[in-house]
Formats: structure tokens, C-alpha cells, sequence
């Protein structure tokens, strides 16, 4: 019997080609690239890269405003002096009557020694008045301490005792309030008449020479009438 020769080319190679063609060695089937519902094959690709983060400027910081308190206005020492009634009304040989002397200072100054200087002028005798003491108003002061009475100067003239003349006094700190009592008698053969209490704070430190307003910083009076009893 003839066998008929084999194609050239036709070796090895070739039967593994077609198994290839026809399957696996072991039969299974070979893998399918993935389609999308359309049916067309998904392109395998990597992943879109983001674009760049942009930063935004920076901005400079605007400045705040802080708020600036206004300074306080300057305040000077006032000084007010005050009896019920209004009125220093006495009578000869009479009781006394009390009053008040308030300091108010100010922010602008402290004081080492201010004094308090009370003045009247003399009252002119009327028809029917007998001779009386020289002291025919008697002043006090009460003590803070104590409570108790004492004598405090009064001095009776028509005239201005210079400041300078004038020694002692008490420390009023910045902003202090500080209220003195007083009290006036008239004595009992004095004269009758009406002449204002006069009361002015000196500055007993005060250079010699400086403004009148400096060394008497405040001053105040109050009403008198001195009569005859009844």
C-alpha cells in the first residue's frame, strides 16, 4: 500500500497551531476580552490623572482695630458747704448750729496739706447792742475719731489774710471725698447782723507766687444772721 507523503511544512509547529486554534491542551476554553453592552471591547487603560490643586493666594490679614478708651477729662477739687435750712440762723446765747464742709478732688492732684480757713467779717453793733466778748462767734469742729467738740480758728476781718501766712493742713488723695463737721455759736452780749461765713481750702504747699486759683484751689460761704433772743 502508498502513503501519500506529508505537506511540507506541515511538522510540529503546525499541530500545536492548530490545537491552538481548536482549544487548550487541557481542553478549556481560552480567556475573552471584556465587552461592554454594546459589544464593543473595554479599552484597558490607567487611571485619568487629577489635575494639579491650585492653591489661592494668600491674603494678607487685615488689621484689626483695637479700641482706644478716651482719657478721662481733668476734674479739679470742688468744694461745697451746707446747713438744713440753708442758712446759718443763731441767736445770741442760743444753741449752735451745725454744717458741713464736703471736699470733692479731682483726678489732677493730690494735696499733702490742704487746710480749711473759715473768715467773717465783724457785724456792725445795732441800736441797743451792749458790748459783747472780742470772740462773739464761737466755732468747733468735731473730731472724726472722737466725736468730741473742739475749737477751730475763725477769723473775724474785712480783710484778706495772705496765703502764704497760712500752715497745716490734712492729705486729700486723687479722687478722695471728705466731709468735716462744724458747728457756730454766738455768744451771749455779742452783736447782731448778718455777715456770709466764708470757707476756703488752702494748699499750704503751694510755691510762693503761684496763681491765687493753685493755693486757694476751692472756697465756698455760707448764709449768717445773728439775732436777739426773743
Amino acid at each position: 500500500m502508498h502513503v501519500p507523503p506529508r505537506p511540507a511544512g506541515a511538522g510540529p509547529a503546525a499541530v500545536l497551531l492548530g490545537a491552538a486554534l481548536t482549544g487548550c491542551e487541557d481542553g478549556a476554553a481560552p480567556p475573552r476580552p471584556a465587552v461592554t453592552p454594546s459589544g464593543s471591547p473595554i479599552a484597558s487603560s490607567a487611571p485619568p490623572s487629577l489635575p494639579p490643586t491650585v492653591s489661592a493666594p494668600a491674603t494678607p490679614a487685615t488689621p484689626v482695630a483695637t479700641a482706644t478708651a478716651a482719657p478721662a477729662p481733668a476734674t479739679r477739687l470742688s468744694m461745697s458747704v451746707t446747713t438744713p435750712g440753708g442758712r446759718l440762723d443763731l441767736v445770741r446765747g442760743g444753741p449752735a448750729r451745725e454744717f458741713t464742709v464736703t471736699l470733692r478732688n479731682g483726678n489732677s492732684d493730690a494735696y499733702r496739706h490742704l487746710l480749711l480757713a473759715f473768715q467773717m467779717e465783724a457785724l456792725v453793733p445795732e441800736p441797743g447792742d451792749a458790748p459783747g466778748p472780742q470772740a462773739s462767734l464761737l466755732l468747733e469742729r468735731r473730731d472724726p475719731g472722737t466725736g468730741r467738740w473742739g475749737p477751730a480758728e475763725l477769723r473775724v476781718a474785712g480783710d484778706l489774710k495772705p496765703y502764704s501766712l497760712y500752715e497745716g493742713g490734712s492729705p486729700l488723695a486723687r479722687d478722695e471725698v471728705r466731709t468735716e463737721h462744724y458747728r457756730l455759736r454766738a455768744t451771749t452780749g455779742g452783736p447782731t447782723g448778718s455777715s456770709p461765713l466764708m470757707v476756703r481750702a488752702i494748699d499750704t504747699d503751694a510755691p510762693e507766687g503761684t496763681p491765687e486759683e493753685r493755693r486757694r484751689p476751692a472756697a465756698s460761704s455760707l448764709p449768717h444772721r445773728t439775732r436777739r433772743a426773743s
